[in-house]
């Protein structure tokens, strides 16, 4: 037997796949990877670019506190966002007229470009791809490319023109050859398919694209949340809200320090018949043709009846964690494939929405097939966090299901803020945070996410979730089995999670209240230890964080109550479509590639620690259990399995072409690094 030679915690690898008895690999630091990470979406400047000034001239040395600053987990991921090296003009790609002409900082001579580009790409077939090195061959190598543009292939197709109808990044797409011709002068024109294009506009586009004049709106303090004022004015009268976030002028939300609120609400006008009120009347109208919406005057003091909140119907069903960097559009939609029936976005900063931050509201994005989808959002009190909930409902109310709040991260700079874990001390804040957001959503239910305390042997949970169901009125519960300060050093507690759920269903039949749904989370990494968990906790569902990540089939063995042994080339599929959902979000032009190409790898940072359960002695599989060095049933296999992060650009290179040579990786795990060898 395997296990008997190797250390307690080791994975019994059967001993024909065992490359040797030596050590295991290290333990991916799974605490690192919840670190801080870049918001950018591959948008970040380049390595030299932070190391010099706008102006090309060195930059000082960071003093010494500056240093102290960088230090920690994941600070010092960055990522050059890779470009043409000449760039052509939006307009003129997609065929149109540019209305800045001549002074466009972008050129506008198409041949120009094309004589310039780089070769198109493709995404290879996965049939084509061999079980044995070197896996593949460029079966498009002599394939014919364009008479007098010898980087357009024609062979190719393009995954957003098949997907879309059209492709909406024209002349910089990396798949040209996919959707154009040539006429008989030898000019290239761009192809669309008409049909599929109109059945893509019901099927395909995402949802909850926040306008550019609303994040305007948002950074001028001008977006009026009257339903947030008032409330937090009776909070304020009441010395319910000490640090409340209040409007100033034009009833819109403006964020002050704490010790200004007194000050700022004693100068403010909060009449019924102030001008400042009657203006918030009017841009209502406005924003609802006309008609002010029910519950949008500010009837503070009428009680939130949470009856009238949507029931969420979430027993037996699947749930995708909300996953920083990993959890992207791409990802969840590959996990709806496999069988996830709830997502949600990425954690998202209340502060970061309210300032209208680009890539914050990015993260509220829904592709149609995501059937339950929420966001969750991280602050710190009812001054960010309902206003926060009143913009999402005006902006996405009809595109999203729920909001959930993050009560249980624990990374440094979420806790210290008092956001995350942290609000776990602070009951009767999450109180306050809980009740606001209910009213700032209407119909659309607020759930939690927490975890069972802040300190090592020191739970909570079973204290504050009765209150979360009976007196705030939270739509679901999410219990993550550890402490804050255990983060995943521990296994997580299902006796403890159980014994929250007997406590809050006690309150509940207390005060005569149907039951709310109740997950929990920790662990979970196949589908015998979904269910018994189910089973001998009395929960409604797992939410399913670093198994899916591992392994995003892992929703359809839970399913079908089964182990699946999948195949290298079964998951070499998922990756090739993982590619293809990434080009059509991140975009098929030289830096929507390369941001796949990064989030590609980002995942498969994670799915190297999967081992096919037809190499283990006992099944089933454990999440914390270590590898030592095996060997695939093929080479493929084995490259799916390796820690090395160049062999993880070498896979993402069977689907998105060569990795420039300006394209850096650093892997959240920080175990290794890809750097292109110039």
């Amino acid at each position: 037997m395997a296990d008997v030679s190797l250390p307690p915690g080791t994975a019994p690898i059967k001993p024909e796949f065992l490359i040797s008895f030596g050590p295991v690999q290290p333990a991916p630091d799974d605490d690192s990877a919840e670190g801080t990470t870049s918001r950018s979406h591959g948008n970040t400047r380049n390595n030299d670019e932070e190391e010099a000034g706008n102006d090309g001239r060195a930059r000082r040395k960071p003093t010494k506190e500056q240093r102290k600053a960088q230090r920690g987990a994941n600070k010092g991921r960055k990522f050059g966002k890779v470009r043409d090296e000449l760039e052509l003009c939006w307009k003129v790609a997609n065929g149109t007229m540019c209305e800045f002409g001549t002074s466009c900082r972008f050129t506008h001579d198409i041949d120009a470009y094309l004589a310039a580009k780089t070769q198109d790409i493709h995404v290879q077939d996965v049939s084509k791809i061999s079980d044995t090195a070197p896996f593949i061959t460029d079966y498009l190598k002599d394939a014919p490319c364009h008479s007098r543009y010898p980087s357009i292939r024609l062979d190719i197709k393009c995954p957003v023109l098949e997907e879309k109808g059209e492709c909406r990044f024209g002349f910089k797409c990396r798949f040209l050859g996919g959707h154009m011709t040539t006429d008989e002068t030898g000019d290239i024109k761009l192809t669309v398919d008409e049909e599929k294009r109109a059945y893509s506009a019901l099927s395909t586009d995402e949802l909850n694209f926040v306008s550019g004049e609303t994040l305007k709106i948002l950074r001028s303090k001008k977006y009026p949340t009257p339903i947030t004022n008032a409330y937090l004015n009776d909070l304020q009268a009441t010395g319910g809200e000490q640090d409340a976030v209040v409007e100033v002028t034009n009833n819109a939300i403006i964020v002050v320090e704490p010790e200004q609120d007194a000050m700022l609400v004693a100068g403010s006008d909060q009449n019924a018949h102030s001008p400042a009120f009657r203006d918030t009347q009017k841009i209502i109208k406005e924003r609802t043709g006309g008609e002010l919406l029910e519950g949008q005057v500010d009837n503070s003091d009428v009680p939130m009846r949470f009856s009238e909140k949507k029931r969420l119907n979430w027993a037996g069903k699947t749930y995708l964690a909300p996953l920083t960097t990993v959890g992207n559009l791409p990802f969840r939609r590959l996990c709806v494939k496999y069988g996830a029936d709830i997502t949600c976005g990425e954690m998202g900063l209340a502060n970061s929405f309210l300032a209208g931050s680009k890539e914050e509201w990015s993260l509220v994005r829904r592709y149609p097939s995501e059937k339950i989808f929420g966001v969750q959002i991280a602050g710190n009190r009812p001054g960010n966090l309902v206003p926060t909930a009143e913009v999402i409902q005006k902006e996405c109310g009809d595109n999203i299901d729920f909001v959930d709040v993050n009560c249980g991260c624990p990374i440094d700079l979420v806790f210290k803020t008092g956001s995350g874990s942290a609000l776990l001390d602070a009951p009767g804040k999450l109180g306050k945070i809980l009740i606001g957001m209910n009213k700032a959503l209407g119909e659309i239910p607020v759930t939690v996410k927490l975890r069972t305390g802040v300190k090592d042997g020191r739970n909570t949970a079973h204290k504050l979730m009765p209150r979360l169901s009976t007196e705030f009125g939270a739509g679901c519960i999410t219990l993550h089995g550890r402490t804050r300060q255990q983060r995943y050093t521990k296994l997580a507690d299902w006796d403890y999670i159980r014994q929250c759920v007997e406590a809050v269903r006690t309150a509940e039949k207390d005060e005569d209240l149907p039951p709310v749904p109740i997950f929990g989370g920790g662990d979970c990494f196949s589908s015998q230890g979904y269910w018994s968990h189910v089973e001998s906790t009395g929960i409604d569902g797992i939410m399913i964080g670093r198994g899916a990540l591992i392994k995003p089939w892992i929703f359809t063995e839970i399913k079908e109550r089964r182990e699946w042994d999948i195949s290298a080339r079964e998951r070499l599929e998922m990756i090739r479509e993982y590619s293809e959902y990434g080009l059509n979000h991140f975009g098929s032009d030289t830096a929507g590639v390369n941001t796949t190409r990064r989030y590609l790898c980002e995942a498969l940072s994670f799915q190297y620690r999967y081992i096919p359960i037809g190499l283990l002695e006992r099944l089933p599989a454990r999440i914390n259990e270590r590898a030592p060095a095996f060997r695939g049933r093929s080479d493929l296999e084995t490259l799916l399995a390796s820690p090395n992060s160049n062999d993880w650009v070498k896979i993402s290179e069977m689907f998105l072409g060569p990795a420039p040579e300006a394209w850096t990786f650093t892997p959240k795990h920080k175990s290794n690094a890809f750097e292109s060898q110039g």
